[in-house]
């Protein structure tokens, strides 16, 4: 087998921080569908609100999330030589799935896609034992509590300010909700932040471990990160967030329900609470889901008959298709790769 050379696993690195990138792209409807769609910033305004909070999640938030993301891979049973070529192969699946629910507008998860091609690259090179399928059960069951969990809360906090603001004048509290929804949708992007860019830190972290980074008394269940690996991985999200996604921003911010300032507010709190506990207990949730499920539990408390529930079945049928075909991909992007390598 050919070891990967220095400026391969560079190379790799490189298109970690593309998926990052593309991460931020792809989510940054997350972020700013909601105060777009309610008018509260312009389009411009609103990815220069998001990716400042994105980037201001790198300082004291932890790395729970990048510690999962980097166990999924069992390294005590694959050679460190095999190691970037497994990440290049995950990489591959994870991107390729981006790139296509991003061109049909549909807002899936990249952390799913991720998470898909880290376990078919590692089954590819070593079969189901290459995988901790703990930790893979773990955000599988998540895949399916955290939106629940956002439905849930938008339904339960919408019902809460409707039955606060029952007696005021709608066009003040109109006023208040479109400012609280600046605070809001710092809170969600500040949330999205704390979660995803810790994903990319967990895919860099095992390309050091192959290259001899640590120390051999340094545990590879528990890799810590490096500050310059933290502030590289937020900077390019929060990059990603500034270029935009608007065919996503279209499908969150107007199709699946009607929304105003309150209607954000309530969605982005929500959602952002939703996140923020993930993170601190070290689950890499999709935050795409979360908001989606969220924007759905807003809308129900106006009747279910305001949620465009064949949009919300195009997007769930995706994310149930996320970690399977990110796998198959990823399965066989390694396959390919194995042919060069001599593996």
């Amino acid at each position: 087998m050919i070891a990967a050379p220095l400026i391969l696993i560079v190379a790799i690195i490189v298109i970690a921080l593309v998926f990052d990138f593309t991460n931020g792209f792809h989510d940054s409807a997350n972020s700013i569908s909601t105060v777009v769609s309610t008018k509260v910033l312009s389009p411009r305004n609103a990815v220069l609100f998001a990716a400042f909070f994105n980037f201001l999640a790198a300082f004291g938030f932890g790395v729970a999330v990048a510690d999962t993301i980097s166990n999924i891979v069992e390294l005590n049973v694959v050679t460190a030589a095999i190691i970037p070529y497994i990440v290049l192969g995950a990489l591959t699946g994870a991107i390729s799935w981006n790139l296509i629910t991003w061109f049909f507008g549909l807002p899936t998860s990249s952390s799913h896609a991720l998470i898909g091609g880290l376990t078919g690259a590692g089954i590819s090179a070593a079969g189901l034992v290459a995988i901790k399928w703990p930790t893979v059960g773990l955000v599988t069951l998540f895949m399916v509590i955290s939106p629940l969990i956002g439905l849930v809360c938008g339904f339960l906090f919408m019902a809460a300010i409707l039955w606060l603001t029952r007696r005021s004048n709608k066009p003040k509290a109109e006023v208040h909700f479109r400012r609280l929804q600046l605070c809001s949708a710092a809170a969600y992007s500040f949330s999205h932040g704390t979660n995803d860019a810790q994903k990319t830190m967990g895919i860099i972290v095992p390309l050091l471990f192959s290259l001899g980074y640590y120390s051999a008394d340094v545990n590879s269940s528990h890799l810590p990160v490096p500050f310059w690996v933290i502030i590289i991985c937020y900077t390019t999200i929060a990059l990603g967030t500034l270029a935009g996604g608007w065919r996503i921003v279209r499908t969150m911010g107007y199709k699946i329900t009607k929304l105003r300032p309150v209607n954000g507010f309530a969605a982005e709190t929500a959602g952002a609470a939703t996140i923020l506990g993930a993170s601190a207990a070290g689950i890499p949730v999709s935050t795409t889901h979360v908001i989606c499920s969220s924007i759905m539990g807003v809308g129900t408390t106006m009747g279910s008959s305001t949620v465009k529930w064949g949009v919300a079945r195009s997007i769930m049928i995706a994310w149930i298709l996320t970690i399977p075909v990110s796998a198959l991909i990823g399965y066989a992007s390694f396959q390919v790769i194995r042919i060069f390598i001599g593996y």
